[in-house]
């Protein structure tokens, strides 16, 4: 296992635009893209704007797919269902099967090998009320790169975000 690699990003208050990604010494180390509220799609980038891996819900899917710069597929993460905690599948392409997990009420996420043995990387939401929310992430693993991950975070985001918007409903007598 390879040296824990500490890394900070943020969202948007209206989840668009552009916002840095930093590591534990606050060096900008890329950035990443919130393409819309509209389209649910993210860039991850280099520090000078190049395109590493995108992320985006295909249309009609609750499936959130990870593409590398040549737009080839990389990974899909898919909620998978659980009671009491939030569960998540981040099946890769030819690298195994992560499980992304944390109780009902907790910000802190575990990713871990599909048969929870190994600790692949944990994010935490660190901010959120009345600022943009942030996230920490800690990659432990020497497979998945940091981009790959910041991907599967927002991407847990936004599939949490979808179950809350589909839960809600239109409103009473509509």
């Amino acid at each position: 296992m390879q040296a824990a690699n500490e890394i900070y990003f943020s969202d948007n208050f209206f989840s668009a635009g552009i916002t840095d990604i930093f590591d534990k010494n606050e060096n900008k180390i890329g950035k990443l893209d919130l393409k819309s509220a509209f389209t649910s799609s993210i860039d991850v980038m280099d520090p000078n704007g190049s395109i590493r891996l995108y992320a985006a819900f295909p249309l009609f899917s609750r499936r959130w797919v990870l593409k590398d710069k040549e737009d080839e597929r990389i990974g899909e993460l898919r909620s998978t269902f659980s009671f009491f905690a939030k569960r998540f599948e981040y099946e890769t392409e030819g690298r195994g099967v992560y499980r992304v997990e944390s109780e009902a009420f907790s910000h802190e996420f575990t990713i871990t090998e599909e048969r929870g043995n190994n600790k692949i990387a944990i994010f935490e939401k660190i901010s959120g009320f009345m600022e943009a929310p942030a996230y920490k992430l800690i990659n432990y693993s020497n497979v998945l790169s940091n981009d790959e991950l910041i991907a599967v975070v927002m991407g847990v985001r936004m599939i949490l975000k979808k179950r809350r918007n589909n839960s809600a409903g239109p409103p009473p007598g509509q």
